[in-house]
């Protein structure tokens, strides 16, 4: 299924600018989401994705010791992102950094969504590579040097190819509390925080030392518009760990990416699934972020957000997976109408997906969002 880019209007990071400094943009309502699932971008484009399933730390770690068998492949595919994100209208191109953090902690499932992959992968709750202070010593923690030349090589390919007006969000691997609980495997992790407090400190040190570096070095890049972090912290009731110990072990960390992002003058995006009302204070002031992404209509909808803290903070996002997935078209187009009729007027505000543009929502619906955001959300709203 192609997009055919009518009345599509120029991208232009000024529009997103706008809305993560809490201001109404001149013509209409930006788009952001987090990612795009490799399906979906082949889909619209029609292209393919030629590395969509290969590790691309280990592909530039390659390229960069002398092979230069995927140049040409790699530089492909990150046109083929760059075409997706501009011919849909987006102000910005994502620039996924890959992870420098290897583990074998995964399950694999059958896909079943609609454009399915070869496996679904989950994390294993049960089982980490970092369990203990033995598996913390053995364990490859990654070399800044070589973090840095992966990612350089990528994002000098993409500043390469963008539109003029076109900036880069680079999205971190993970977040700080995610990469600790994958690494260590929830069970273990949370056996640790009574049993080896020492081991989980530390796991959290080297975490976020390698976080932190990554939203150095992006910040101070010519062609980065705004940082982000994808950190889940919860589910629909609230916080997977106390926010007590969220705000010893997590929080300063993110205090310290968001403040050496905030030097070269840039905007922080914290994208964080789940329920986060009791520690939102503590996002907002401590933490400092600038925008937040993730929102779901069951348990934290994107409207109450918009109405409780659209003015400190921009809130982006927030049509429902479960209605991009499944709902019928007539009465979706209804529910987005009023998204934008809630969430845009005086700005400060994105259209996207409450999650990411994943492979299981329904890309008529995907695509009647985006066409809804360029009718309807043009200033000034109607409300």
């Amino acid at each position: 299924m192609r997009f055919t880019a009518m009345d599509v209007d120029k991208p232009n990071f000024k529009r997103l600018d706008s809305v993560l400094h809490l201001e109404e943009p001149l013509d209409r309502v930006p788009f952001y989401d987090l990612f795009a699932d490799p399906e979906v971008i082949e889909a619209i484009t029609g292209g393919e994705l030629r590395l969509k399933y290969v590790n691309i730390y280990d592909v530039v770690r390659s390229i960069l010791k002398g092979d230069t068998r995927y140049i040409q492949v790699l530089e492909h595919d990150i046109d083929l992102q760059i075409r997706f994100y501009t011919s849909l209208g987006y102000d910005y191109i994502v620039l996924s950094i890959p992870s420098p953090f290897p583990r074998t902690n995964i399950i694999l499932a059958e896909d079943v969504a609609a454009l399915k992959r070869p496996k679904r992968v989950w994390q294993d709750e049960y089982r980490g590579v970092v369990e203990n202070r033995d598996d913390f010593e053995k364990y490859p923690w990654p070399d800044l040097s070589e973090v840095q030349d992966v990612y350089m090589f990528l994002y000098k390919i993409m500043a390469r190819h963008i539109p003029e007006d076109v900036m880069i969000i680079p999205l971190t691997p993970g977040g700080v509390l995610e990469n600790v609980m994958w690494l260590m495997g929830f069970v273990p992790f949370s056996k640790a925080l009574r049993r080896d407090r020492k081991l989980v400190e530390d796991m959290f040190k080297q975490v976020g030392k390698v976080l932190l570096f990554l939203c150095k070095i992006s910040a101070e890049l010519d062609k980065v518009g705004a940082m982000s972090m994808g950190d889940d912290m919860g589910f629909k009731s609230g916080p997977f760990i106390s926010p007590e110990i969220l705000r010893t072990l997590v929080f300063p960390w993110h205090r310290e990416c968001v403040a050496s992002v905030h030097r070269y003058g840039k905007p922080f995006i914290l994208h964080s699934c789940g329920n986060l009302k009791i520690v939102m204070e503590d996002l907002i002031s401590y933490v400092g972020i600038d925008a937040k992404h993730s929102f779901e209509d069951a348990s934290y909808p994107v409207v109450e957000y918009k109405d409780v803290y659209g003015d400190r903070i921009a809130i982006l996002g927030g049509v429902d997976m479960d209605k991009l997935s499944r709902a019928p078209l007539d009465e979706f187009i209804e529910y987005v109408k009023e998204v934008i009729r809630r969430c845009a007027p005086g700005g400060g505000y994105a259209l996207g997906c409450g999650n990411s543009v994943a492979n299981y929502i329904k890309l008529e619906n995907y695509l009647a969002m985006i066409k809804i955001g360029k009718k309807y959300g043009r200033y000034p709203i109607k409300e």
